[in-house]
């Protein structure tokens, strides 16, 4: 399953979700996002159990603020539609991963 595009009009659907929710905070002008996009990307395709968001930060400003993204990339795993893990700046692959084993 490919990463969704989620946008303050599909965000509650995604939320309330019963799978462990990864969200990717971003900008298209971002170095270090262009980095982590792929490997997101791959978690999304290789983990039908996670369901894999990518956010915009200058397409929904909204969304951002509520999740506290002062800095990009973010990360942030929802699991029963509250924030279980967070971090900001670029990881490897390993590292995404090992957040969504909380």
């Amino acid at each position: 399953m490919s990463a969704i595009k989620i946008n303050k009009d599909n965000f509650e659907s995604v939320k309330s979700s019963d799978k462990p929710v990864l969200l990717d905070f971003y900008a298209d002008w971002c170095g270090p996002c262009r980095m982590v996009s792929p490997l997101v990307d791959q978690i999304a395709d290789e983990k039908p159990d996670v369901i894999v968001g990518k956010i915009n930060v200058d397409n929904e400003p909204e969304l951002a603020q509520m999740f506290g993204v002062f800095s990009i990339p973010t990360l942030v795993v929802l699991k029963d539609g509250k924030v279980v893990n967070k971090s900001a700046g670029a990881r490897p692959k390993a590292q995404i991963l090992e957040m969504l084993n909380v």
